[in-house]
């Protein structure tokens, strides 16, 4: 009985990690106050990117940097179009969404069902032997590894130092930290870029270190569930963690009823997602809410600095 529900951990922890990798970038960018809706496109450009370059070149290193490179590029190009030219964020956010599920759809229709490289776990050296706990969490591949270690470094950075608080600052009051000095417009562009070259991270461990190959659409509203996440997290590390691992964990219990007979019909769990997200942006979109869940007060909204004469 422990081992299978060490097994169903160890499978909701592997499942969870991509989600986690976009919540957690995801995080950063609406810290700053820029609320980037377009992460579902951004993951799959970089689920295709990581495996097309991992493929090609025959080294996982060189198609996980590859897929940050290039996610990392289209988030300024998303980042250049709110804050330059004050482009609205939520429509900004769907075109770059739909740009990425079709450009990944056509740059990937020729590799469908080839195979792709594989990141296999790695068991820790006597932690994996520790009882129930050891398989579940210290028999994992190296990116679930960093995300364990992530996740404090984030805590640390964004409510300890002063780089994270310059970030808070601009997500709560953008004209009250421009007048403090801190320069705005760099801070959310930095803050989306670090939410790209993540995106890119948890698409590139979809086709590198969970599926077998490359198929059109596997990002399965991964995108939305993140942006969700990050609400329900309350914008903090450690609870879009467990809020994370919880839905990795429902998604690992719904497999394991399978071999038991027990099924969920597809229409349910592929609608999960976009309930997830309608009610989130409900949440954030009702100001009493959206305060009570500790959201940026400036989340979404267009800053331009005043210019005096």
């Amino acid at each position: 009985m422990l081992d299978s529900i060490s097994l169903i951990i160890k499978a909701g922890i592997h499942s969870a990690t991509p989600i986690l990798l976009l919540a957690l970038g995801e995080m950063i960018a609406e810290r700053s106050g820029v609320l980037n809706l377009g992460l579902e496109g951004m993951m799959i450009i970089g689920a295709f990117s990581g495996f097309f370059f991992g493929f090609m070149s025959g080294s996982i290193i060189t198609g996980l940097l590859m897929a940050m490179i290039i996610t990392g590029i289209f988030s300024l190009i998303f980042a250049f179009l709110v804050l330059t030219l004050k482009a609205n964020q939520i429509v900004s956010g769907l075109a770059l969404t739909f740009l990425g599920l079709g450009l990944a759809s056509f740059l990937g229709r020729e590799y469908i069902n080839k195979a792709a490289l594989t990141i296999r776990d790695f068991p820790l050296p006597l932690l994996s032997k520790i009882p129930f706990i050891g398989e579940a969490f210290f028999n994992q591949n190296f990116l679930v590894y960093f995300s364990f270690v992530l996740v404090p470094l984030l805590w640390y950075f964004l409510f300890r130092t002063k780089h994270g608080l310059n970030i808070q600052f601009c997500g709560e009051s953008p004209i009250t930290a421009d007048t403090a000095g801190i320069n705005v417009l760099f801070i959310r562009y930095i803050s989306v870029f670090f939410g790209g070259i993540m995106a890119g991270l948890g698409g590139a461990f979809l086709t590198l270190a969970d599926a077998t190959s490359w198929i059109d659409g596997m990002t399965g509203g991964r995108g939305w569930i993140a942006i969700a996440i990050v609400i329900f997290g309350n914008w903090n590390p450690y609870r879009i963690m467990i809020a994370s691992y919880l839905f990795g964990s429902l998604t690992a219990l719904q497999f394991r009823l399978q071999a038991y007979g027990i099924t969920i019909p597809s229409t349910i769990l592929e609608m999960i997602p976009y309930l997830f997200t309608i009610i989130a942006l409900v949440v954030t979109s009702i100001h009493g809410l959206a305060q009570k869940t500790g959201a940026p007060k400036a989340l979404g909204t267009v800053y331009e600095r005043e210019v005096k004469d």
